[in-house]
């Protein structure tokens, strides 16, 4: 078995046909695709997404409906550097015309369970107070895995340039790392 078709294998039952997997240099261009789409995430450059791509890939990962077919959806993340056991969850989002199947939930619950081994136990990412879908998305996560969740504000609004920018708010989750209910 090739570690794609074991990736499929890992997929639940209600994603039939969704294959998740690393990263490659050549999604950047869709991954920007799918963020710029969202209408509530921050765009970073289609740069820092090929970049991300490369030098991140074994801390994000892509949905894509066969092997060699573009994403569909992708969470990307990094392990703080003086903190180890923390993930940094940077961005989830899924494309327009899959969303409402828990594709986002899949992504975050599968990287999780990648980094758990190596080391990583807790989860940290900024929700601005507007962005519902990701208030959901990570309050289930928290409840999925019987992890604590902490909310405090990162960066005040006043701190960014444009003087519009809403807080970034810290959700901190842990412990995670082992399958949801386990």
């Amino acid at each position: 078995m090739t570690a794609a078709q074991a990736d499929l294998a890992r997929a639940p039952s209600e994603f039939p046909g969704i294959l998740i997997d690393s990263p490659r240099v050549e999604d950047g261009a869709a991954i920007w695709r799918i963020a710029r789409d969202s209408e509530v995430l921050d765009l970073n450059s289609s740069y820092s997404y090929l970049l991300w791509c490369r030098d991140f890939a074994a801390t994000s990962l892509v949905a894509r409906e066969s092997a060699d077919g573009e994403p569909i959806a992708f969470v990307t993340g990094y392990v703080r550097p003086d903190r180890p056991g923390t993930l940094v969850v940077w961005q989830v989002a899924v494309d327009h015309g899959h969303r409402g199947r828990g594709l986002a939930a899949l992504l975050l619950d599968e990287l999780t369970t990648r980094v758990a081994e190596r080391g990583v136990h807790a989860v940290e990412t900024t929700v601005t107070p507007d962005n519902v879908p990701s208030d959901r998305l990570f309050t289930s996560f928290a409840e999925r895995h019987s992890a604590s969740l902490e909310r405090t504000v990162l960066f005040d609004g006043g701190l960014f340039p444009e003087g519009t920018h809403e807080p970034e708010v810290l959700y901190r989750i842990s412990p995670v790392g082992s399958a949801p209910g386990a």
